[in-house]
């Protein structure tokens, strides 16, 4: 097993894998487990791993990553998908969870620091990630830049603001999917040119969801990693203030 530093240094978008080298399958899903244990947003766990090891269907999914070969070439696939429909119900899950925490109680009886926990997913999460068509969203933005002149206030609660913030969380839980994987010799390529509509047909999912990326998983072939990693001066990304 890898440290995390190795993991990262080991990590690298395997672009072809090795045609007779199967992956665990219980191996990919504890990676899963893992990924789900991600810093998200909120806690609300805007996210859906779908493992995808049905040969027909990752030839489907080869076809909609536009045949790339991380995908003709993948020995299972992982979709990463944003369920920023689920919002309501995963904020839900969240209260359910505090009041367990928090004991046997009457609503009168807690304290400070538990009505603002449970405010937080029954007030402000509804307020944030309730729209309709978009039009609340400009409201709201409105209402929180006039507030923002007088006091510091968050700002991002648009429609798609809150897509980007689903969106961002996504990317976490796939990137500890990957480095777990990295752990194990396993390799993974995440890919962005899909055809999402067409993914979203094959796995069956609703309006709602939407394709954070698809990641071709198997272990590298020497020519599946296309040439040395290459980074800008790190001097020219760091800034110590």
């Amino acid at each position: 097993m890898k440290t995390v530093e190795e993991a990262i240094n080991y990590r690298r978008s395997t672009r072809i894998f090795k045609e007779n080298t199967p992956l665990d399958s219980d191996k990919v899903r504890h990676c899963l487990e893992l990924a789900s244990l991600a810093p998200n947003s909120s806690n609300l766990q805007l996210w859906e791993f779908y493992h995808i090891e049905d040969p027909e269907m990752l030839k489907r999914l080869s076809v909609a990553c536009l045949g790339q070969n991380a995908a003709k070439t993948a020995k299972q696939m992982v979709v990463v998908v944003v369920r920023k429909d689920l919002w309501k119900r995963r904020a839900k899950a969240n209260v359910a969870f505090l009041k367990r925490s928090f004991g046997d109680k009457g609503p009168k009886e807690y304290g400070k620091r538990e009505k603002m926990a449970l405010d937080y997913y029954q007030k402000l999460i509804p307020t944030l990630y309730f729209d309709v068509f978009g039009f609340l969203g400009w409201l709201k933005w409105l209402v929180f830049k006039i507030v923002g002149w007088f006091r510091p206030i968050y700002k991002e609660v648009r429609r798609s603001d809150m897509r980007i913030v689903a969106h961002k969380s996504a990317a976490l839980a796939a990137q500890n999917f990957m480095l777990s994987m990295a752990a194990l010799d396993y390799d993974t390529c995440p890919m962005e040119g899909s055809d999402t509509d067409r993914v979203k047909r094959i796995l069956g999912l609703p309006w709602g969801a939407e394709i954070n990326m698809v990641i071709g998983c198997g272990v590298r072939e020497e020519k599946g990693i296309y040439g040395p990693r290459f980074r800008v001066p790190f001097e020219d990304v760091y800034r110590k203030k």
